[in-house]
């Protein structure tokens, strides 16, 4: 298995892309993915492409929640994936996951935006699935298990996904660690976990206003939960240049585990 992060960067970046990734498992000529999250927009076909894979191939999808960071790209994609099933080209059906509310928001918007000719395959081919706190599902192959993170802003939804035995990933969303969490987070192999800026330059970029971690909040965090990989996202980009080396450095003093913090279409082994 390995995690390619199509995104890395948060709302308003303009140096990389916003925060998405897709995890893929098998072979590369008999892959399955994962997509997490669509970024804002119709680059998220510039991404996949870049990162070696074709969209068509983006059969199960899971959108954590309502902000136009994470949802417009799906939009994007379900426009793609209908119009591509009314000529012919395309092979087999698309799960799209996610909590109630989500899931009414992508009806609405497709309803709306789309032809009738290209909606008619949703809800028969193109099928919206809403997925409950605690809820656990068959990915690929994998047990994946959503849940509420509790947020006091939109409702958002974080999974964690059964690696091989015991072990696990965990991807908490774009807001910090609620303790709801820690059945998931303790002792994860992997965590996914989003980090604004570094907590030296909090009084500049603000993240607590903005409900968001530092770097040094996560890595406490993980070290305290006994994770052992940490993927640090879903940043700040006025320092994307030097952004892997200053996030590592302030980082590791908090973090003794693996500490990751991917560029764009970057990926790493699970």
């Amino acid at each position: 298995m390995k995690i390619t992060m199509l995104g890395t960067g948060n709302a308003m970046v303009t140096e990389c892309y916003n925060t998405c990734f897709v995890i893929s498992r098998g072979e590369s000529n008999g892959e399955r993915h994962f997509l997490v999250d669509g970024g804002g927009g119709n680059a998220i076909f510039r991404q996949l492409k870049s990162a070696g894979y074709d969209w068509m191939d983006m059969k199960e999808i899971f959108v954590t929640h309502k902000h136009i960071d994470h949802i417009l790209g799906i939009i994007w994609l379900v426009r793609a994936v209908c119009q591509s099933m009314g000529q012919g080209n395309y092979e087999g059906e698309v799960n799209i996951y996610a909590h109630d509310e989500v899931i009414g928001l992508i009806k609405d918007l497709t309803d709306q935006l789309l032809w009738e000719k290209q909606t008619r395959f949703i809800g028969k081919r193109i099928h919206l699935i809403t997925v409950h706190d605690k809820e656990t599902r068959e990915i690929n192959g994998s047990k994946v298990t959503f849940f509420d993170i509790q947020s006091s802003k939109d409702k958002q939804f974080g999974f964690s996904m059964e690696l091989s035995g015991k072990e696990r990933l965990t991807c908490c969303g774009d807001e910090p660690y609620n303790e709801c969490e820690k059945e998931y987070v303790q002792g994860s192999k992997w965590l996914l976990h989003e980090a604004f800026c570094l907590s030296s330059q909090a009084d500049i970029f603000k993240p607590y206003e903005k409900h968001h971690s530092t770097v040094k909040d996560v890595c406490e965090l993980a070290k305290g939960l006994g994770v052992q990989n940490l993927i640090l996202y879903h940043t700040e980009d006025k320092n994307i240049q030097n952004r892997k080396e200053m996030y590592y450095e302030e980082g590791s003093r908090y973090f003794h585990g693996a500490l990751y913090i991917p560029e764009d279409l970057e990926s790493l082994p699970l």
